[in-house]
């Protein structure tokens, strides 16, 4: 019998990343074998108008030379016999939360980064056997028993073993140390460097710096010079060092509201219109502010008597726009208040929520060529409300009735931020 002490270190971690190989579509395959197993099938938005943006495909599109962020038109042409599949979050949820679980049963150091991926730290997890026996249990136990195909990187840290898992995919396992790091990434490119995007590889570029090895040899005042508190960043990962731990108690929120009492009772729609936009917006502004997008808005109503009713809906896809908070919030208000009862309290809360860079836009081509637009005028918003206070940019709508000036006067309160738990064995994890 082999001495599995042996396999890990007297001191240092041991780190998996497990990353779910095409996620979306694997877990259509999953549920209907019959129809998606082994073909070209896209996770895409706007299918029936075939104008949408290709989400995910799975690796036989992915052959034929389809790839995430193409016109679903063009897919098409490439591909006319490709399948369509309409995004499904509350089914992808539950093989999250069902992978998650398996692999939570094998440590409880583990850290959900988002909906198809964790990092766990097995150092104390020897009786399960060596690192690489874990890996094989997890990933083969993750197939068995959901049917889904997934890398597993094996690493002293996060970062490499973030890079391991995408060494080898479909259902590869790829070990990477310390020692490997000249050999395996310094001939690569920077912006090959998990955390290294398209901006900073350029600015490195111009600073004569073109591969990982250059940026590891880089003078480190002459990066921080350039980058701040980004550039001692970039030399440790050039060199692949990492000093992050894995945090079990990173947790996604799960909502995010605002709600106000209002001054005087608001009668219908007209005069709800500029309080629901006033409160889409604020709740808006922390989801990005936090980085996440939502899938769905609750509608909060409480009459004079004190009476309560919500009401929530799905969005057609994630967002982090007030513009599309506000429209969910004014058709339920239509749809689920008719008449012309008063309402003394108004609550705009936003569920489903998913870290932005991790989770699947669903834009038509229209929204896809403006997106650039809108994000840059929200930040741009953002920043100056930042600097100068709620009242420093307003909209139109929020100046178009006497509410809204009472209310920007009038206190909201945001309600405090529910944590999904690692209770148990498992999590609810983010998408």
């Amino acid at each position: 019998m082999q001495n599995v002490d042996q396999y890990y270190p007297a001191s240092g971690r041991v780190i998996l990343h497990v990353d779910m190989n095409a996620f979306y579509c694997s877990v259509h395959e999953a549920e209907d074998p019959e129809h998606y197993k082994g073909k070209a099938t896209a996770v895409a938005g706007s299918v029936e108008a075939r104008r949408g943006i290709i989400v995910t495909c799975s690796y036989a599109a992915r052959r034929l030379g389809i790839s995430t962020g193409m016109q679903v038109q063009r897919a098409l042409r490439i591909c006319p016999d490709l399948i369509l599949i309409k995004p499904d979050f509350h089914l992808y949820r539950k093989y999250s939360k069902a992978f998650m679980q398996i692999a939570y049963s094998y440590t409880p150091l583990l850290e959900a980064v988002s909906i198809d991926e964790c990092y766990l730290d097995i150092t104390g997890s020897r009786q399960f056997g060596t690192p690489l026996e874990i890996a094989e249990a997890i990933q083969r136990r993750i197939l068995e028993e959901l049917g889904l195909p997934c890398s597993v990187g094996i690493a002293p840290n996060k970062l490499l073993a973030k890079i391991a898992s995408d060494l080898k995919k479909p259902s590869g396992i790829s070990v990477l140390r310390l020692r490997d790091v000249p050999s395996v990434l310094w001939e690569k490119p920077c912006n090959d460097m998990f955390g290294i995007g398209a901006k900073t590889a350029e600015k490195l570029r111009k600073l004569g710096i073109y591969s990982i090895g250059q940026l590891a040899a880089a003078d480190e005042a002459m990066l921080t010079g350039h980058f701040g508190v980004l550039g001692s960043w970039l030399k440790r990962a050039g060199n692949g060092i990492d000093h992050g731990a894995v945090n079990p108690e990173r947790e996604q929120s799960k909502s995010i509201g605002h709600t106000t009492t209002l001054p005087h009772d608001v009668i219908g729609l007209a005069e709800a219109r500029p309080i629901l936009l006033n409160l889409s917006d604020q709740v808006a502004r922390r989801l990005r502010k936090q980085g996440l997008v939502a899938a769905g808005v609750q509608l909060t109503i409480r009459t004079p008597d004190m009476k309560t009713i919500t009401r929530s809906r799905q969005l057609e896809a994630p967002t982090e726009s007030a513009e599309d908070i506000y429209k969910a919030a004014c058709d339920q208000f239509a749809r689920h208040w008719k008449g012309e009862k008063p309402v003394r309290l108004l609550g705009v809360t936003l569920q489903g929520l998913t870290p932005k860079e991790e989770s699947a836009i669903q834009l038509d081509l229209f929204d896809y060529e403006r997106q650039p637009k809108k994000e840059s005028l929200n930040k741009a918003m953002d920043m100056l409300r930042n600097k100068f206070g709620e009242n420093a940019v307003l909209t139109a709508g929020m100046l178009s009735d006497s509410h809204s000036a009472r209310l920007r006067n009038h206190k909201e309160r945001g309600t405090s931020l529910q944590k999904d738990n690692l209770g148990g064995a498992g999590q609810d994890a983010k998408e």
